[in-house]
């Protein structure tokens, strides 16, 4: 599904299966995408600013770049997605899964990422100052260049 470089802000994608869809460059500021199914996506670029995320399924995805600030990623599953330079300030991840994700050089500046999943994820160059990181789970985790 081609919806690369649409002007999507504030629609209810909830529960929607968009598995390995094309969404780069979309808008999807403000948007409800609670539990839905974006494995595999394509969300390079992507404006998700303010999105709801809630326990959205972003398996393998490529946020690469992406604006995810002040998104709520409560519980997400974020497995092996790449977040690499993104931008994610301000945002919820509380209880994430992010285990092997690729979060090199993103922007984690006050996000809460108490209780999530970070083992064996790739954090190198990544900016944590004024990230909540209570109970997380940094085993095998990359914080070589970290800003703490």
């Amino acid at each position: 599904m081609d919806l690369s470089n649409l002007d999507l802000r504030g629609i209810n994608f909830s529960n929607a299966d968009l598995s390995g869809a094309d969404l780069s460059g979309a808008d999807l500021s403000g948007a409800d995408l609670r539990w839905v199914n974006l494995s595999g996506a394509d969300l390079r670029e992507t404006d998700l600013y303010e999105a709801n995320l809630y326990g959205a399924n972003l398996s393998g995805a490529d946020l690469s770049k992406a604006d995810l600030s002040k998104a709520d990623l409560y519980g997400a599953y974020l497995y092996g997605a790449a977040l690499n330079e993104t931008d994610l300030i301000g945002s919820d991840l509380y209880g994430a899964n992010l285990s092997g994700a690729n979060l090199k050089g993103a922007n984690l500046k006050g996000a809460n990422l108490s209780v999530a999943n970070l083992s064996g994820a790739n954090l190198s160059g990544a900016d944590l100052r004024g990230a909540g990181l209570y109970g997380a789970n940094l085993n095998g985790a990359n914080l070589h260049n970290t800003k703490l």
